[in-house]
């Protein structure tokens, strides 16, 4: 008998239906009964990981400790856990399949025959098991990318039919995520693609032992029977999942439905404690009842897709309700913005973030909503990339270095204040090779970033190649833009901050990837309720 139990979520009928968020809030009710429970995610697509995709093509791309560049999804698991993800959380078909031919290449098959089955399946199985064979979880849950019947998908789902013979009775289930459209010209709900979904999911030689439907209504018990017979479950096995108003109320839905107490009785595990759920509630509680409201802008190029910037939303959520505010975040597009407009798009906002970003296109415009967050006093809080350009608006316009750049955009600028990194310099490859995964870093005592951390030694996660130029450090200083964090081996600025502003924070590196409903980041947490008191306070001027 296994040590760990598996949980396999599949998909059928549509992508974008939200295995993420119920394998994630499956894991949190398992988390809350006791249970050390962990999640990986299995991507059909061959890239290797989504560090070359563009932002448009997959959403933002998720950075761990350990330096992988992973899936969104994982983003959500460590956010409703609060459990760290690492490399073996996400598995691709690229990485599958880079292992198998460099296993081919090294002569480790003897001189067979590499083929899907059973090279590729024995190398998914593996990597399923890895996190299950560490002792550390006693429930793995497994999201399988895409939709059942995908060509890309059916080396996973044969690896999944293996296991779960390999593993025996009550080490493993399936959750099947499904759709149950309304006809509004039928007034009716459908359950024909739901029941074609699983039929295509028997053919592959696996059973749905849990359906969790998504719908816009409420599912009737006169069609939960019905799902019930045709797909071949039990009742209380069929799941309704009807939108909710924020994704952080799914695992109290999931709760109500009875989805962990049946999961947990298919694994043969006790279910007789309750769940403690008393901080998420908690938090729930605030986010719903805000005291206050106070508007950002959040300054990127991507913004037509919000999952570009899924983490620095989520956390805008998290510091909101630490702070008991609802954060509006306005998504300006920094390509439209010119010193012409900027007046008029920036104006009545509260607070300013300069999103992180890769590339010359809408540069500028990052640059000129950096010089109206200093220039207005309006507290502003820049990431990577948007830390680099306020460097670079301190240079042009206080300094007077009007051609100051990065190397990124313009290699040939006289002022350099933004260089590529030494090691950086004779990398050719694009995939994997950026600076990556958690740094260490020292906080100046006094500053205003160690005064929102409350502690001088800390550890972010990065993923850039180009760094502050040292050269300009004493000069950027004396003009009153201070280097307030470092790498303490590489002497790399990590953080900048204007203590003549009320609040101005550049840093290198991705404060979002760390925050989460149990430990809201501090620098958003900080930077949310540096926009309130401002806000306050100019009400108050204005009353008084």
């Amino acid at each position: 008998m296994s040590q760990t139990k598996y949980i396999f979520v599949t998909g059928g009928v549509t992508s974008s239906l939200g295995k993420g968020i119920i394998a994630a809030s499956l894991a949190k009710l398992l988390q809350a009964r006791g249970y050390r429970t962990t999640i990986q995610k299995l991507d059909p697509y061959i890239n290797v990981d989504p560090g070359t995709l563009n932002p448009y093509e997959h959403g933002e791309c998720y950075v761990t400790d350990d330096g992988a560049e992973t899936d969104l999804d994982l983003g959500h698991y460590e956010r409703f856990l609060n459990v760290r993800t690492s490399q073996a959380n996400n598995v691709t078909t690229g990485r599958i399949y880079q292992s198998v031919i460099e296993k081919e290449r090294k002569g480790e098959f003897l001189g067979k025959t590499v083929q899907v089955v059973p090279h590729i399946t024995n190398e998914i199985k593996e990597r399923i098991q890895i996190l299950g064979n560490s002792g550390d979880y006693d429930i793995v849950i497994t999201e399988i990318g895409g939709t059942v019947g995908d060509i890309e998908s059916l080396p996973y789902i044969e690896a999944v039919r293996q296991l779960l013979w390999d593993l025996g009775d009550n080490n493993g289930i399936v959750v099947h995520l499904t759709l149950v459209p309304f006809l509004s010209a039928a007034g009716e709900l459908k359950t024909k693609p739901t029941q074609h979904s699983v039929k295509t999911l028997m053919e592959s030689g696996i059973k749905a032992d849990i359906l969790v439907c998504r719908t816009e209504h409420h599912i009737s018990d006169d069609i939960k029977r019905k799902l019930a017979l045709f797909c071949n479950v039990k009742q209380e096995a069929v799941i309704q999942s009807i939108d909710a108003s924020t994704i952080y109320d799914v695992p109290m839905l999931m709760r109500e439905e009875g989805l962990d107490k049946v999961a947990l009785e298919k694994l043969a595990l006790p279910n007789d404690v309750e769940p403690e759920l008393g901080q998420w509630k908690q938090f729930l509680q605030k986010h719903k009842n805000p005291k206050h409201q106070v508007t950002i802008g959040l300054i990127g190029k991507y913004v037509e897709l919000q999952d570009s910037y899924k983490s620095i939303l989520e956390s805008f959520i998290h510091a909101g309700a630490a702070n008991e505010v609802k954060v509006v975040v306005r998504s300006i597009h920094s390509e439209h913005l010119s010193a012409n407009d900027v007046d008029k798009r920036l104006m009545g906002l509260d607070g300013i973030l300069v999103a992180p970003g890769f590339g010359e296109r809408g540069i500028e415009g990052k640059i000129k909503a950096v010089q109206y967050a200093r220039e207005n006093s309006i507290p502003f809080l820049g990431i990577c990339l948007g830390m680099q350009m306020a460097v670079i608006e301190f240079a042009r316009n206080v300094l007077g270095y009007d051609k100051a750049n990065s190397t990124e955009m313009n290699p040939a600028t006289p002022d350099p204040v933004i260089n590529l990194m030494e090691e950086q310099k004779k990398v050719t490859n694009m995939g994997g090779t950026m600076r990556l995964g958690a740094w260490d870093c020292d906080l100046q005592e006094g500053s205003l970033v160690h005064e929102v951390y409350g502690e001088t030694e800390i550890a972010e996660r990065h993923r850039h190649r180009f760094e502050f130029n040292n050269d300009y450090k004493s000069q950027l200083d004396e003009a009153g833009l201070k280097a307030t964090g470092y790498n303490p081996k590489t002497g790399l600025v990590e953080v900048i901050e204007i203590p003549a502003h009320p609040w101005f924070i550049g840093v290198q590196y991705h404060p979002e990837y760390k925050s989460t409903v149990a430990n809201p980041h501090p620098l958003f947490v900080g930077f949310v309720k540096a926009v309130l008191a401002q806000k306050q306070q100019q009400t108050n001027a204005s009353l008084a």
